[in-house]
């Protein structure tokens, strides 16, 4: 399958403006037809007496910025999927709750849905429940989801969908049936989609329908890893498929379109589609087409290759052109992997001049294209009405089922143009939650749908040029979107890598390779003996693979390092705050260099995926920025100004402790190690650094990188061995302080070392491990449960102290679920973590998978296998590779202590015992992270503040937490805080200096004397 590369994914959004101009011929004279001819446009739309859809009714009466509007489309998303009363009530009570009701403009089709409907305030609500019972209200206000549902679903089967298209099809409309729902998770899933995909074309077939009728496919629902680091094996599969129902679309002479979804996966689409356009029973089939969605910056090049599939073929494609569905998600995808650029743009208006530019593009090429355009803006609507100079051959509108119905009315009465219904079909438990999340999505760009019908805006005022508005300001971007590398605002956000692109690939696997056969690693400490051991450096993916050998340190280089530091600390801690804060950020800078190379490091040394490399080195550049901006606010030299009586000045200082030992895990042997030191060094103080045993040449490499960047080799010295080095470097007497991160046994032996020791009390910073739990309740929703089970539980292969251990289930929902839980896992694969394929690579070494194989032996008879993930025996012999392993078990009193690995336990839980499970897992000691999927805002609410941890997350995975943004930290057995990367780790590392002058002393206080009245 050829590989197709588009240019300008994170082009600057002013290059791509400038771009749009130059490519769409707007001239006055066109901007004038087309501003009349929208102006007209809305006045026809007004007049017509049809009531308008029911979405744009609900967009007017409750906008998606009003409590009322977000508590009825969230209650719209989840209640119909709950099957047990008691949380259907209590998301119903939650909901209403929310907002001030009434609210209303006029007597809205969703207020009058049931005699008890909607328009109820809490207190009507209370009142309602008491004389007819909840069973009633609850009743009636399912009733009133189906109604919302109906508007926007055309039908729950293809069948209904048809028969309730028939006024539609009386009205002159063709029909588009969407099979939407979630994308598959799991092979079953991809094979009922697949099959309801079949029996629509089936069906469809045996009506009379217009030449233009089909159906849109959604290839995330036919590939539960469709994306781009598993097109190995989801390309050649969704080709098959496609070209299967392509077949079938032609056989019936209906229309087949590929749907867009997100910018990550817009060029492996296009390799399926060319491979489906160019097949050679499809050549000549002129159904098939695709959607394309302008508010991606390389649309516009898209098209371009549209047209040159279609010239290569000999017959016409359509392309059905829209706005996109998915903006935020796609700014949020950029700022969290600190890409270089958004592929979308910012501000709509520009989306608006990219659609019309595309639109231009397709106009222009009508021998190739049959062009469909999706739209319910009454200006871009009129400009191709205008562009396409009133000839409307092989030009089609699309509007959404329940919107746009007045406008386009208008349209066709006027100019007798094709108008297509993108109509959404399936079940309304199901596809309305999805198409509820578009909706809130996109509710920032539905400002046209909006006001059209508000007698406060003019047509004229509606009709404005967009054009001439982008033309008057082509350089300006959203004032409150700053690009990913800002959103930080006073430090750098580290950068990523997108490992979507081809070309990164490549790069990295030339760096890797080089990596291994030219890098060798021997690390001695300068007091040498010829007798000391000498500890080797393993691949844990490849045991074969070894990276190079490590002198331990002895009790000679534990005193020598100490003095040197003791002696070098005075200095150190008077260095300016601003010069200690210009090293931390030159060696971030340095460290983002070279994060290819650090990635290789992590990989051989350490297992870890490419996607858990880039998170690793850039989690540790945040920390060196985050501690160097953290520095300077709060160790400036002169001190902060405390408040004082007349004639006193009242300072305080905060400065180092003396030679911090710092000791850092294996699971993070680049990012804790250099976040400890960092702040250490930060804080003034001189560091003893032993990374951990496993991991010593990742610690090596980036001490290094510190001196490169201006560390004084007196103020930080590395220690390398085994743990028995560790406890000497705590048991020293010249120990100032200890921070650690590994084990809560090994936190408890440094504690009693500490606290035995004679001479001034030592500090621990201690951060351990925690029996994290999720809680999911039955208004949550599956799919994005399992996918955050999934990555929480085995992403980092299960090695992340935050990693989820027990999974707790409604057991209304439970084994739905469970189901799809072990569908997932059968799809995750397991290798070469230098491999983009690779989800998961091995654990540590052979002590963690005896550890870890001992566990499961020993409970195979008292927990029942939910599934395990598939490993390979060769992956077995030549690496320390673990399949990851869901179990279920019956009591929570079977889970005692953590199993640092991919293990996960699953327990079904009562809706009514929720909180008193949870305070069985407060009561397991730990406290580090807690996750929660619901929809109900009182549960988050209740549990949130109930459960005794760290970290708290809802509604999305409980691993990954980002530096300044979610500081990491646990309490109990979980560690001791301040948390890591939060505003108050600093403090820790430092002590507190007060002075206090009496300003009165030589003669008076000036200050006082010498103010004005």
């Amino acid at each position: 399958m050829s590989h197709i590369h588009l240019e300008h994914k994170y082009q600057d959004e002013a290059e791509t403006v400038k771009s749009c101009l130059a490519t769409l011929n707007w001239t006055d004279d066109l901007a004038r037809r087309t501003s009349a001819r929208a102006a007209e446009l809305i006045s026809d739309a007004r007049k017509i007496r049809r009531k308008p859809g029911e979405i744009e009714t609900f967009l007017r009466e409750y906008g998606l910025n009003t409590e009322e509007g977000r508590a009825l489309m969230t209650l719209a998303e989840a209640l119909l999927r709950v099957p047990d009363s008691a949380t259907a009530n209590a998301l119903i009570r939650d909901k209403l709750d929310s907002a001030a009701w009434p609210r209303t403009k006029t007597d809205d089709w969703m207020l009058k849905a049931t005699a008890l409907g909607l328009k109820v305030t809490k207190k009507t609500l209370n009142s309602v429940v008491g004389r007819l019972g909840e069973s009633v209200v609850r009743s009636a206000i399912r009733q009133a989801m189906r109604i919302m549902g109906k508007q926007f679903v055309l039908g729950r089967s293809i069948e209904e969908a048809m028969k309730n298209a028939r006024d539609f099809e009386k009205n002159g409309y063709l029909l588009s049936y969407d099979m939407l729902g979630e994308g598959a998770r799991t092979a079953e899933d991809a094979e009922r989609y697949y099959q309801s995909y079949i029996h629509a074309l089936e069906t469809l077939s045996e009506k009379d329908l217009k030449r233009g009728t089909g159906i849109s496919v959604k290839l995330t629902a036919l590939h539960p890893r469709y994306e781009f680091s598993q097109k190995d094996r989801s390309l050649p599969a969704l080709t098959d498929k496609l070209i299967a129902l392509s077949k079938l679309a032609k056989a019936k002479n209906l229309r087949l379109t590929v749907d867009a979804e997100e910018a990550d996966r817009l060029e492996i689409s296009l390799e399926i589609i060319k491979a489906v356009a160019l097949h050679p029973e499809l050549k000549d089939w002129t159904g098939f087409g695709l959607a394309v969605q302008a508010y991606q910056k390389r649309a516009p090049e898209v098209i371009e290759i549209i047209i040159g599939f279609a010239k290569e073929r000999g017959a016409p494609m359509h392309v059905r052109l829209v706005k996109g569905a998915y903006w935020d998600t796609e700014i949020k995808h950029a700022q969290v992997l600190g890409l270089e650029g958004y592929p979308v743009f910012t501000r709509k208006p520009n989306t608006d001049l990219c659609f019309l530019a595309c639109a231009a593009k397709m106009l222009a090429a009508r021998e190739q294209l049959y062009c469909l355009f999706g739209t319910h803006n009454a200006h871009t609507a009129a400009a191709i009405i205008e562009m396409s100079m009133h000839d409307f051959k092989r030009v089609e509108f699309q509007r959404l089922h329940g919107m746009g119905e007045n406008l386009y009315t208008a349209l066709m009465e006027k100019m007798h143009i094709p108008v297509s219904i993108y109509a959404p079909v399936g079940p309304h438990q199901d596809l309305l939650a999805y198409l509820v999340r578009r909706l809130l999505e996109n509710g920032a760009n539905s400002s046209f749908v909006h006001r059209i019908f508000d007698e406060n805006y003019s047509p004229e005022a509606l009709a404005v040029d967009v054009v001439d508005d982008v033309s008057a300001h082509p350089t300006k971007k959203h004032t409150k979107i700053p690009m990913p590398e800002d959103i930080f605002g006073l430090r750098k956000n580290s950068a990523g890598l997108d490992m979507t692109e081809p070309h990164m690939i490549d790069e990295l696997e030339t760096h890797f390779d080089a990596l291994v056969y030219t890098k060798t690693f021997d690390i001695k400490h300068g007091n040498k003996k010829a007798l000391r051991d000498m500890e080797e450096s393993i691949n844990p993916s490849d045991n074969s693979d070894v990276l190079g050998k490590v002198m331990q340190a002895n009790d000679d280089d534990i005193d020598k390092a100490f003095e040197v530091a003791r002696k070098a600390q005075h200095a150190w801690n008077k260095t300016p705050s601003l010069k200690r804060a210009e090293i931390l950020n030159e060696a971030a800078d340095l460290l983002q260099e070279r994060m290819e190379f650090f990635m290789g490091l992590c990989s051989r040394e350490a297992g870890k995926t490419l996607d858990d490399g880039i998170a690793e080195v850039r989690e540790a550049i945040d920390f060196l920025r985050y501690y160097a901006q953290q520095g300077l606010l709060e160790f400036d030299e002169g001190g902060t100004a405390l408040p004082s009586v007349t004639g006193e000045d009242n300072r305080l200082l905060l400065e180092g402790r003396g030679t911090f030992v710092c000791i850092s895990p294996w699971n993070f042997p680049l990012a804790i190690f250099t976040g400890q030191v960092a702040a250490a060094l930060m804080a003034g103080n001189c560091v003893l650094a032993k990374p951990a045993e496993q991991t010593p040449i990742i610690a090596h490499e980036m001490i290094k990188l510190l001196y490169e960047a201006g560390i004084p080799k007196d103020v930080l010295h590395p220690i390398f061995g085994a743990g028995e080095v560790g406890a000497k470097l705590v048991a020293h007497e010249s120990v100032a302080g200890v921070a650690f991160t590994g084990s809560t046994q090994v936190a408890k032996s440094i504690n009693r070392t500490l606290a035995e020791k004679d001479g001034p009390i030592v500090p621990l910073i201690a951060e351990t491990g925690g029996l994290n739990a999720m809680i999911v309740d039955s208004s949550a929703l599956a799919e994005q449960v399992i996918d955050d089970v999934v990555t929480s539980a085995f992403g980092s292969t299960g090695q992340r102290c935050s990693a989820l251990r027990i999974l707790c289930l409604q057991d209304d929902v439970a084994d739905k679920m469970i189901e799809m839980l072990a569908g997932a896992m059968q799809e995750i694969r397991i290798g070469d973590p230098r491999e983009v394929t690779t989800d998961l690579g091995p654990v540590i070494d052979k002590e963690a998978l005896d550890n870890l194989l001992q566990y499961c032996s020993r409970n195979e008879n008292t927990f029942t296998k939910i599934a395990e993930a598939p490993l390979s025996d060769e992956l077995k012999s030549k690496g320390t590779f673990f399949a990851p392993v869901a179990y279920e078990i019956s009591s929570l009193d079977m889970i005692e202590q953590e199993m640092f690995g991919p293990i996960l336990h699953v327990y079904r839980y009562k809706a009514k015992n929720r909180e008193k499970m949870l305070q069985e897992l407060n009561g397991k000691g730990y406290g580090l992270t807690f996750g929660l999927h619901s929809r109900i805002q009182s549960h988050v609410e209740n549990l949130s503040e109930q459960a005794q941890v760290g970290n708290v997350y809802v509604n999305r995975s409980i691993i990954g937490a980002v530096v300044g943004s979610q500081p990491f930290g646990g309490r109990g057995l979980s560690g001791t805080g301040p948390k890591a990367g939060g505003p108050h780790y600093l403090h820790a590392f430092a002590t507190e200096k007060t002075i206090t002058i009496n300003t009165t002393a030589s003669g008076g206080d000036t200050k006082l004397v010498s103010l004005e009245e």
